[in-house]
């Protein structure tokens, strides 16, 4: 049994990783489940100005810590109308620290109180994702993963985490958070990186 850890403290992404990343032989753990707590120097890891130094930042620390392969992705919303922010910030976009829902709801507000007026011709959008899968000797691999939308003006849908309400997929023809979850893992950003990943990494 291959072991993998997902570094990541996000609820909603480590579901969605262990939907994507299932596979004969391979056990998913999220940091909790490996029994590494929580330390502050991981508020550190994502000071980096690039998807990809983010990730593998946070790939190269949890992979120390844990002693097994450790995967991470560093993932953001670029909005056309925004100059392509909040891209790295998305997390942080308003500002807000807290649990989960606090931060994505304030998120979400900021977004729309940003793109107020514009119309919806001018509201295109991209979701980017850069995941690095570290080995504990320093090895990598990277992949990278995008898919493009726009920007609804309320939201819509309970599913998915984040942005996921406001983003109108056009290849789904619906939010991220009103389609099904293999549906979206299809066409997003996360589930076309894990399967560029998946073609140099056989897990399974």
């Amino acid at each position: 049994m291959t072991r993998l850890l997902v570094a990541t403290r996000s609820v909603g992404k480590l579901a969605e990783f262990r939907a994507l990343l299932a596979a004969p032989g391979l056990e998913v753990l999220g940091p909790e489940e490996f029994g590494l707590v929580y330390e502050p120097a991981e508020d550190a890891l994502e000071a980096f100005d690039t998807f990809e130094a983010n990730a593998r930042a946070k790939a190269a620390w949890f992979a120390v810590q844990s002693g097994i392969p450790a995967i991470a992705d560093d993932s953001g919303l670029e909005v056309d109308a925004l100059g392509g922010a909040p891209g790295v910030w998305s997390k942080r976009f308003a500002g807000v620290d807290g649990p989960d829902h606090e931060v994505t709801a304030a998120n979400n507000a900021e977004l729309l109180r940003r793109l107020d007026g514009v119309p919806e011709a001018s509201r295109g959008a991209g979701y980017r994702c850069v995941l690095v899968l570290r080995w504990p000797g320093g090895r990598e691999q990277a992949a990278h993963g995008t898919t493009r939308g726009r920007i609804l003006d309320a939201a819509r849908g309970t599913g998915g985490f984040g942005y996921d309400p406001l983003f109108w997929s056009e290849e789904l023809g619906m939010t991220f958070a009103e389609a099904p979850a293999s549906e979206k893992h299809r066409v997003s950003h996360r589930g076309r990186a894990v399967a560029t990943l998946r073609e140099v990494w056989p897990w399974g």
